[in-house]
């Protein structure tokens, strides 16, 4: 029920339906063109023994390809349950459901109650949440090593789609609203918070954005 419990009404969106049609999708296809592009990218950076921390990682595609390639654990934060269960059936037939730990919590309203990891990941997320300041902020202020984040490009194609798909949303009674959110000020926050943008990739649908935290 998301008017009360859910004031940005991602449940009305990210139902188990959806859930379980992202889980079918990566058993028969693998990861996508954008999710293969950040796992490269932290996998040529070195992920071997490291934490990962994905905000909003739906079924947990990107952190089980990492926990394959050498990862010690993932930690998922989503602000939906719906995820859940294909998750953990994923990662039980992959063998890694004991090195995976899933949370529901907003890391925006109280960071603090998430530990620090090696890598954050951020994918399809930035667009979906309205203080993209905040969010961005936070996943920079647990990031050790490494951060990657996605984002849909900000042309007048996706910002007139995003602007229609939004009318109709609310036209039919649903809160869930996304957001083309300016890419240099997303940068921007990350770099305020001593990241350093390493990598870019510029996909059709979805542009991955790379950033390192480099040693003094």
């Amino acid at each position: 029920m998301s008017g009360c419990c859910d004031p940005h009404g991602y449940d009305e969106v990210f139902s188990p339906r959806f859930a379980r049609r992202q889980a079918r999708r990566y058993r028969r296809r693998g990861l996508g063109r954008a999710e293969r592009d950040m796992v490269e990218f932290l996998a040529g950076r070195g992920v071997a023994g490291a934490t990962v921390l994905e905000i909003g990682g739906g079924v947990g595609e990107i952190q089980l390809e990492l926990l394959k390639l050498g990862a010690a654990r993932t930690t998922n934060l989503e602000l939906v349950a719906s995820y859940d269960g294909p998750a953990g059936e994923l990662a039980r037939e992959a063998g890694l459901a004991d090195r995976v730990e899933r949370r529901l919590h907003d890391i925006v309203e109280a960071p603090d109650q998430v530990a620090k990891a090696d890598v954050v990941v951020l994918h399809r997320v930035v667009c979906c949440y309205p203080d993209y300041e905040r969010l961005l902020g936070a996943a920079a202020d647990h990031a050790g090593r490494l951060l990657v984040f996605s984002h849909p490009p900000r042309n007048l194609a996706v910002r007139a789609y995003s602007a229609a798909q939004n009318a109709v949303l609310r036209l039919t009674g649903h809160s869930y609203q996304s957001f083309a959110h300016p890419p240099e000020a997303m940068l921007a926050v990350l770099r305020d918070r001593g990241l350093t943008a390493v990598h870019t990739h510029r996909g059709p649908v979805w542009h991955v954005e790379g950033l390192e935290r480099r040693a003094a």
